[in-house]
């Protein structure tokens, strides 16, 4: 249920970082999240499952975390 609610947001979150990053997904950037997310050793990462509802709940953090610095405050 929770990947459901993750889904948009979250694809959202991941183009929006994808644009910044200009889809250079094998670039230093995303190199450096997927180790610091998983570890270096790919045998030890967890299923391929677990790694997607993970990517995006990553994604939905990012859109939630721009949306609320984009907020006015006041």
């Amino acid at each position: 249920m929770q990947t459901l609610r993750n889904l948009i947001p979250g694809v959202l979150g991941l183009l929006h970082l994808g644009f910044a990053t200009g889809f250079r997904l094998r670039g230093p950037y995303w190199r450096w999240r997927m180790e610091t997310a998983l570890g270096a050793d790919r045998d030890v990462w967890p299923s391929l499952g677990h790694r997607f509802r993970s990517i995006l709940a990553y994604g939905a953090w990012a859109r939630r975390l721009r949306k609320a610095a984009a907020a006015p405050r006041g």
